[in-house]
């Protein structure tokens, strides 16, 4: 395990707010990454986080400013050169690995692996109504990048809880009315965001600050941070 280790303290030193791993054995079932020859012998997956610059989420109120889209993009970018580097230090290691953008949508809204669902398994927080991640120590303000492998990995139990309680602020915020004031569900874990809806009122009132620009309004208005 000790190159796991190695790899998690190179990964933070290169800029990760937090670096977690986890099993995916039991949960590539129904998702893209079962589609890919060779993919069912990488049971293991890193989760990596970068959290955003508060100073430019707190600009944003009733829609996203230009300087949140730059930074989004810049940060996904950091994001999908930091899983490159890891997965070539893995393959010098003596393993294989499969990258997952860190934005990316295949087939609509799917992407190959879930980075929510990962970083969950890895310990590192739960996903709230919003459908967005919420890290234990940096809340909802973060990005999420993940690299399935077939390297041994010292994993946690996953996060079990639900991380909003009675909380709905996001259900009233949300422009779009995408978010249902239902809880993350495991079992269902799509249920809680009309993904049509939201994609819709961005593509609809946004189109004028960027090309894929997301809304945000949810972020800054979750209270974990």
């Amino acid at each position: 395990m000790q190159q796991a280790y190695e790899l998690k303290n190179y990964l933070m030193s290169e800029g990760c707010s937090e670096v977690g791993f986890c099993s995916l054995e039991h949960y590539k079932k129904g998702t893209l990454l079962e589609e890919y020859k060779g993919s069912e012998k990488l049971n293991y997956g890193i989760s990596i986080i970068i959290k955003l610059s508060d100073a430019v989420l707190d600009g944003i109120e009733d829609k996203p400013t230009h300087a949140y889209f730059h930074h989004y993009r810049t940060v996904n970018s950091h994001i999908d050169n930091l899983i490159l580097k890891a997965g070539l230090f893995i393959e010098k290691c003596g393993y294989r690995y499969i990258p997952v953008a860190a934005s990316q949508s295949i087939n609509g809204y799917r992407g190959l692996f879930q980075h929510k669902t990962a970083a969950r398994l890895s310990g590192l927080g739960g996903i709230g109504r919003s459908g967005l991640f919420i890290s234990h120590k940096y809340g909802s303000r973060v990005r999420l990048g993940t690299i399935i492998t077939d390297m041994p990995l010292p994993v946690p139990n996953p996060f079990q809880g639900d991380v909003c309680g009675n909380c709905r602020i996001c259900v009233g915020a949300c422009p779009a009315g995408a978010i249902t004031s239902e809880p993350f569900s495991i079992v269902n874990p799509n249920d809680t965001l009309d993904r049509h809806a939201c994609s819709n009122y961005m593509k609809d009132n946004f189109k004028h600050i960027g090309r894929g620009v997301v809304c945000g309004i949810c972020m800054i208005n979750c209270p974990k941070r």
